[in-house]
C-alpha cells in the first residue's frame, strides 16, 4: 500500500469513549484519526440516559455531535475497519481496507457485543421493549408490568433492582435456588417457573411472554441480562494481558502493551455512555503526557 497516513494517535471506534478521547487529543493539537465501523451497540435504543446535559438524546445524534466537535479541532473521522495493528519501532503500523496508517499511539474503543439466549423474537425487540439495563431504561417503563429473563445469575439481581421502578415484576426462571426465592419474595418479586418459549407482540409492541407449556404472562417490557463479549481481537493480537477474560488496564486505560490504551466497554462491561466518555478523556490525557515524555527522551538521545 503506497498511500500511508501518519498520525500521532489512531482511535479505533467512534462511540462515546473513542470520540471523547479524540476530542481531548485534538484540542491538545495532536494529529488524530478516528476509524469507525459504524456499528454502535446502542443503535437500537431510543435514547441515551443518565448522561448529564444529554439525557434522552438519540444515540445517533450524540455521535453526530461528538464527530462535529472532534472535527472542529482538526481531528479526522473516517468510516472503515481496522484489519490489523502491529508494532513498528516505537509506533504502530495499522492496516485498513484501502491503505496503511502509521501512528505513534493507539486507543482501542471498540466496545462489546450482547449475546442473548436463543428465544425467538428477542433480538428483533432488543433496545425497544426487550431491554438490558434498569438504569438505562427503567424510568421509561416505570409502573408497567415488567419481566426479567433469569437465564443467568444476573437475572435475580435485575429483578430485585426493577422493583424500584414497578410494583409488578416477574422473574422467569428455572431451577431457582431457595435462597434467591426468599430474597425475591421479600422484595415483592413474583417468580414464574418454566422455560420461556417466545414473545407475544401485537401492534409492534410487546404484550406478553410465552412459556413452553403454552401459557402466556402479560408483560409490557422484558429485561434480559446479556452475556457480554468484548470486541477485543485487536488487543488480543497485540498481546495485551487479561484479567478474568477482559483486557487489563490501569486507571487511565493503559494496557500492558506500551503505547496502547483501551477505553469503554471493550475493557469494562459495566461502563455506561457517560462513563465511557470519561474513560476516553482520561486515556487521552495520559496518552498525551506519554507522547511528551517520548519527545523529551528522543530529544535527549
Amino acid at each position: 500500500m503506497s498511500d500511508v497516513t501518519h498520525v500521532d494517535v489512531l482511535v479505533i471506534g467512534g462511540g462515546a469513549a473513542g470520540l471523547s478521547a479524540a476530542l481531548v487529543l485534538a484540542r491538545a493539537r495532536r494529529r488524530v484519526l478516528v476509524v469507525d465501523s459504524g456499528r454502535p451497540r446502542n443503535a437500537p435504543a431510543e435514547g441515551v440516559h443518565g448522561f448529564l446535559s444529554r439525557d434522552g438524546i438519540a444515540p445517533a445524534d450524540l455521535r453526530a455531535t461528538g464527530r462535529a466537535e472532534v472535527e472542529r479541532y482538526g481531528g479526522r473521522i473516517e468510516p472503515g475497519e481496522v484489519l490489523a495493528v502491529r508494532r513498528v519501532g516505537d509506533g504502530f503500523a495499522v492496516e485498513l481496507a484501502d491503505r496503511a496508517v502509521r501512528t505513534r499511539r493507539v486507543v482501542v474503543a471498540t466496545g462489546l457485543r450482547d449475546d442473548l439466549p436463543d428465544v425467538p423474537g428477542l433480538r428483533d425487540r432488543w433496545g425497544r421493549d426487550v431491554l438490558h439495563c434498569p438504569y438505562c431504561h427503567g424510568w421509561e417503563v416505570r409502573d408497567q408490568p415488567l419481566g426479567v429473563l433469569g437465564w443467568q445469575p444476573a437475572g435475580v439481581h435485575q429483578a430485585l433492582l426493577l422493583r424500584g421502578w414497578s410494583d409488578d415484576v416477574v422473574l422467569f426462571a428455572e431451577n431457582l435456588a431457595d435462597a434467591d426465592r426468599a430474597r425475591l419474595a421479600a422484595r415483592g418479586v413474583a417468580v414464574v417457573d418454566g422455560q420461556v418459549h417466545g414473545l407475544v407482540v401485537e401492534d409492534d409492541a410487546l404484550r406478553g411472554v410465552q412459556l413452553a407449556d403454552g401459557t402466556t404472562a402479560a408483560r409490557s417490557a422484558l429485561f434480559v441480562p446479556p452475556r457480554f463479549r468484548p470486541n477485543d481481537a485487536l488487543l488480543a493480537d497485540l498481546g495485551c494481558e487479561r484479567d478474568n477474560g477482559w483486557v487489563r488496564v490501569d486507571p487511565t486505560g493503559r494496557t500492558s502493551v506500551p503505547g496502547v490504551w483501551a477505553a469503554g466497554n471493550v475493557v469494562d462491561p459495566a461502563v455506561q455512555v457517560v462513563n465511557a466518555a470519561a474513560a476516553g478523556a482520561k486515556a487521552a490525557i495520559a496518552l498525551n503526557a506519554d507522547l511528551i515524555e517520548a519527545d523529551l527522551l528522543e530529544g535527549a538521545a
